[in-house]
């Protein structure tokens, strides 16, 4: 198969798709067996294919998906009206804390903001999928140990955690990453 209609199919998939596709799910699609770097290939020149288009070709944590460019969110806001739900600032304080400093247990959060974590705080972003248990620590009681999930990195479109802003930039008076998660 020439590399047009790789290419052609890759985009046809993705524009299809409700989640990101990572290079495994591309290559199901597929009869022959296709190396990684050719699909890198591909989908980089798919990416510069529409760049001058309202919609990108971005990398996520669990693959890569189309998603309408920043600009143009205000105008398809529009059509839907109803706005996402938003969260009490416990509920974003208690992401940030587990984003930036996980694995984490209920009492390290507690430590941290100075009280008591709310259960439902920990409810709404496991239900989310943006926190899940990955462990327990090995203390008495054995504690839940709680990190941030893919769905939470594809959500606020990064990668990897090391995309999130400097931690730095978190305080009560730049609080960069707690807006990013109220806006997604």
């Amino acid at each position: 198969m020439d590399l047009t209609r790789l290419k052609l199919i890759l985009e046809a998939a993705l524009l299809a798709a409700q989640e990101p596709l990572g290079l495994n799910d591309l290559k199901q699609m597929f009869d022959e067996e296709l190396a990684n770097d050719l699909l890198r290939k591909l989908l980089d020149e798919l990416r510069d294919d529409w760049k001058d288009k309202p919609a990108e070709l971005v990398q996520l944590a669990s693959g890569w998906r189309f998603r309408t460019r920043v600009e143009y969110m205000p105008y398809l806001e529009r059509l839907n009206p109803d706005k996402p739900p938003r969260y009490s600032r416990a509920v974003l304080e208690t992401l940030s804390i587990i984003a930036y400093r996980q694995p984490v247990t209920r009492g390290d959060i507690e430590e941290i903001r100075g009280v008591a974590v709310n259960t439902n705080a920990i409810r709404a972003l496991e239900e989310r999928g943006w926190i899940d248990v990955v462990g327990h620590r090995e203390t008495p009681g054995r504690p839940a140990l709680y990190a941030t999930t893919r769905k939470f990195l594809d959500d606020l479109g990064l990668r990897s955690l090391s995309e999130l802003p400097a931690l730095e930039a978190v305080n009560p008076h730049n609080p960069t990453l707690l807006e990013l998660a109220d806006a997604a």
